[in-house]
């Protein structure tokens, strides 16, 4: 029988609310954490009546970490004179840890309506390419928005690298910090995610795109095999002719794309099936803060993308209509998605995955219509 895996790729409004304004300041407003944990909760029961209503397929969360990631930057910044600065990839496993405890709400809303299952935490690591051509050209998004005037000022003041983000419903720019986000292109736990489905546990994996690092290519000094991590640290044997290289990494700062992490997730695990002779049936959910794609988006002439085959989300992606560190990434990771054997894709809001299913809302991306 041919099982079917469902993961949602959750996004930043899924977990902290967005678009706020503090009425004292006029400036975008930071969700605290009461309001982050109610918003998850809000998640969480979409989540559990999707389940409900799909008792016999299989799960995993995935989510970024774009907000919560700039947050505790600017509270290592602000703490400087006292404490030592936090790198993005020490960031991102805080990220993990407490996005994934605030998920694992998922569980109660599940007992409530009488479903008994597991939701737990994989602190995930993805493997990075250290020379990924976005070091030199950062394009991910991270912290909250800020007015165009403000922007320009964190980043003369701060050097903080500054860009257009998208408009806001009043027209106005919002402009975000951006840092390097380089294609994730292994995830080292992926046997004990598998596992965990295996079990029936729904995995939260890959959060916050998962923690980049890179794999320690040796040095050859004195006889010995050496390999340089970060912090000075140092691993060590006796070299061997031909002997095969030890898989060492470590940590890269950066901050990885959660919608590519979720497609090469997807991709691993259908690999992984296939090698067992087995056929898995996996779609991809992505969840967004905005109904799907668009053509000339926040234009006059903006046209709604409910449904593209492959080729046409090939062929919209390689003229550059979708702008990179938004709906860019999330189009290509689709396609790699699909390409790898993935069934389906649906981007949308969570709110309107119900309308997306019945081609009212979101933007499908099928292998062929």
């Amino acid at each position: 029988m041919k099982k079917r895996l469902r993961i949602f790729a959750l996004g930043g409004s899924d977990i902290s609310p967005t678009g706020q304004v503090d009425p004292k300041t006029g400036k975008f407003k930071i969700p605290d954490l009461p309001e982050q944990w109610r918003r998850t909760a809000e998640t969480c029961e979409l989540l559990a009546t999707i389940i409900k209503n799909n008792p016999n397929d299989n799960y995993i969360l995935t989510h970024g970490n774009g907000p919560q990631v700039g947050s505790i930057i600017l509270r290592s910044e602000y703490s400087k004179p006292i404490l030592h600065p936090l790198p993005l990839d020490i960031c991102d496993a805080d990220t993990q840890g407490a996005m994934g405890y605030m998920l694992a709400q998922l569980t109660n809303s599940l007992s409530v309506i009488g479903i008994d299952r597991i939701v737990a935490e994989t602190v995930t690591r993805v493997v990075v390419d250290h020379n990924d051509k976005d070091f030199l050209n950062p394009t991910k998004f991270i912290g909250p928005s800020y007015k165009k005037e403000e922007a320009e000022k964190i980043q003369l003041e701060e050097k903080h690298l500054m860009k257009f983000y998208k408009k806001n419903d009043e027209g106005e720019e919002l402009w975000r910090w951006v840092v390097p986000s380089p294609k994730p292109i292994d995830i080292l736990e992926i046997d004990i995610v598998e596992s965990n489905i295996r079990s029936g546990i729904i995995p939260i994996a890959v959060g916050g795109g998962g923690i980049p690092v890179r794999k320690v290519i040796p040095e050859i000094l004195n006889g010995d095999e050496i390999y340089k991590c970060n912090y000075d640290i140092i691993y060590k044997r006796k070299f061997i002719q031909n002997q095969k290289p030890l898989e060492i990494y470590t940590g890269v700062e950066a901050v990885v794309d959660k919608d590519f992490a979720s497609s090469l997730l997807g991709t691993m695990l259908i690999e992984k099936a296939k090698n067992r002779n087995e056929e898995l049936d996996v779609e991809l959910n992505i969840f967004t803060d905005v109904d799907g794609a668009k053509l000339n988006y926040q234009k006059h002439d903006q046209k709604d993308l409910r449904l593209l085959s492959l080729q046409e989300a090939k062929d919209l992606y390689n003229i550059n209509i979708f702008p990179p560190g938004s709906m860019g990434p999330k189009i290509k990771s689709a396609i790699n998605f699909i390409e790898g054997g993935g069934k389906k894709v649906r981007i949308t809001k969570a709110e309107l995955y119900y309308e997306t299913l019945k081609g009212n809302a979101g933007t499908t991306i099928v292998y062929s219509k």
